[in-house]
């Protein structure tokens, strides 16, 4: 299995005035990008000094370059600013508009553009609201202004480019050589882009470390500065924090990573969920690699087994972490929590141990039916797993492919063997921690 793809201002108010939405189209990051023309406002207030502002929301498709070039056709957009606020979207698309920017030498800024309310007949201004996401492409859209301002209180968020229709579930999918082809070709152009636009590549090579099962990098202030992603500093000051930059990763020994876990634990899938046999306990379980950003740590466990109660399942967690960085032994896990959707549920840890220089931790907790109903329903799902260790902290998402069609089965189980209700005592937890 392929583990890791390489893949994927001034704001106007100086005075309180009201903001009124954009319409609802503009301010709906999931439609395609759309541009529109904003002059800042109050006039009372900028005067001469009033910026042209090019309010760019949504998503990128390989149509938006085509869009904005209609847009921008037969409009005087000298010194204009253009203002984005989207989740990011395709490749080639992302490198195409962010080239448009450039060769129109427009400004570039993380944010969102509100209206002002205006008499009856007034041209329509607008005041830039700083609280606003560049996220995947778009960051690199960013990158196509002359001048690039980056406020404070705006987020610039990275991460590896994948293949669009295996990002729900990635560990679980197959990937042909065409596939290495595709994404390698994208990964050269972006290089080629990036060089282009006079940003260090040390920004790409920070995109390409986050893969899609972890959290985006919103990249730090000085991250901004250093690799050339910011020109100039924000002209309004603010008090919102910037992102810290998270704890250093570190790398498992190749040997460990092979012999010492791969080896052991060939009864438990990472490609999909599916109904196993664990000391005579019927579980509906998934191995997921421990990364952060991209680098492998360790590898955990998800068994979801028949429970007390009826309306509530055994979810357990079983995690191996390698030794740190100079072989220093790892931190013990704090705190584990399980996410689907708007449900979440912390787990009790009953043991992080060291053993052989590795640190093993069970966690376990009864969750609510709802939560693995939620998660193995119709449709991509996703399932989140937080821990805690230190000042470490790790987020992995993970897909459902395989649990909707394997939890009948797990159910069919609980219903035949009403004494696999119970809890799994940290005793049990051992000893299928030791059959691995």
């Amino acid at each position: 299995m392929i583990r890791s793809l390489l893949l994927a201002v001034a704001l106007a108010t100086a005075a309180p005035v009201l903001l009124l939405p954009m319409s609802g189209q503009a301010s709906d990051r999931t439609l395609p990008m759309r541009f529109e023309l904003i002059r800042q406002g109050p006039s009372d207030t900028c005067g001469a000094r009033c910026k042209v502002f090019v309010a760019a929301t949504g998503a990128i498709t390989a149509d938006t370059p085509r869009d904005f070039s209609v847009f921008a056709k037969g409009r005087d957009l000298t010194g204009a600013t253009v203002v984005l606020d989207s989740d990011g979207g395709s490749v080639h698309g992302a490198i195409a508009l962010g080239r448009a920017i450039r060769k129109l030498a427009l400004d570039t800024t993380v944010g969102r553009v509100r209206l002002l309310r205006a008499p009856e007949n007034a041209e329509p201004r607008g005041a830039l609201s700083p609280q606003a996401d560049c996220e995947s492409m778009c960051a690199f859209v960013l990158l196509g202004g002359v001048r690039r301002v980056v406020p404070a209180e705006a987020r610039v968020m990275v991460h590896q480019i994948w293949l669009g229709d295996r990002r729900d579930d990635p560990t679980a999918a197959n990937y042909s050589a065409e596939d290495l082809v595709l994404v390698q070709r994208d990964i050269g152009r972006l290089a080629q882009y990036t060089a282009e636009m006079g940003i260090s590549i040390d920004m790409l090579d920070l995109s390409l470390r986050i893969p899609p099962w972890e959290p985006m990098h919103a990249m730090t202030s000085d991250e901004l500065r250093t690799m050339r992603v910011a020109t100039e500093q924000p002209d309004i000051a603010t008090g919102a924090a910037v992102a810290a930059n998270p704890p250093a990763p570190i790398a498992p020994p190749v040997s460990r990573l092979t012999n010492g876990i791969q080896a052991a634990m060939i009864d438990i899938s990472e490609r999909n969920w599916a109904v196993v046999d664990q000391s005579g306990h019927s579980s509906l379980a998934r191995r997921h690699p421990l990364t952060v950003e991209g680098e492998e740590i360790g590898s955990f466990d998800l068994l979801v087994s028949c429970g007390a109660d009826r309306g509530r399942y055994d979810f357990s967690y079983i995690e191996r972490r390698y030794k740190g960085a100079r072989n220093a032994a790892p931190d013990a896990v704090g705190a584990v929590t399980v996410r689907v959707g708007g449900l979440s549920e912390p787990l009790k840890v009953v043991s992080s141990d060291q053993r052989d220089g590795e640190m093993v931790t069970y966690a376990a907790a009864q969750v609510p039916a709802d939560l693995i109903d939620a998660f193995t329903s119709l449709g991509n799902r996703s399932m989140t797993l937080e821990t805690r260790a230190s000042g470490l902290v790790t987020t992995i998402r993970l897909g459902n492919t395989g649990a909707r069609q394997s939890l009948p089965g797990l159910i069919s189980a609980c219903r035949k063997s009403p004494g696999d209700r119970a809890d799994l005592s940290a005793g049990q937890l051992g000893g299928m921690a030791a059959a691995r």
